[in-house]
């Protein structure tokens, strides 16, 4: 069944733009700890593997994040099935489109200052329609 949405509510907007945020926030803290750890430490992996840990802990993080936001608000049981239900596909975009973003400005597994704005950029509007489009057909936020 096709659900026809409209796409020009401001408060819809605003509500998953904050939500967004704090999917952001969680990811961030996973993905950037992990890629300024192996900045600076000597090791052997390769660029791929230090960029999968860190999707990896950005995903942790974020679930970490939400289910304790959630916690405040339904038992914690429920609170990490609304993370891992509701915000894992917005999450794994996020991930993606901020370490696409790494691999194209930095070669990957670099921070830079004049990066990171890029890399949150992308990871802010790539999940965006998704979390606008999750909450006007549900009515349900992750937050």
């Amino acid at each position: 069944m096709i659900v026809s949405i409209s796409w020009k509510c401001k408060s819809t907007w605003k509500k998953s733009s904050v939500n967004t945020l704090w999917c952001l926030l969680g990811c961030s803290i996973g993905d950037f700890g992990t890629i300024f750890y192996f900045q600076n430490i000597e090791h052997t992996l390769p660029v791929w593997g230090v960029m999968t840990l860190a999707i990896i802990n950005g995903l942790l993080t974020s679930i970490a994040l939400e289910t304790f936001i959630l916690s405040k608000q339904m038992t914690l049981r429920e609170a990490f099935n609304v993370a891992i239900g509701m915000s894992f596909i917005s999450m794994v975009g996020m991930e993606a489109a901020m370490n696409i973003t790494d691999v194209i400005l930095t070669g990957g597994a670099i921070l830079t200052w004049w990066a990171i704005p890029f890399m949150l950029f992308a990871g802010f509007i790539t999940p965006l329609p998704y979390n606008y489009y999750r909450l006007k057909k549900f009515n349900h936020s992750c937050h």
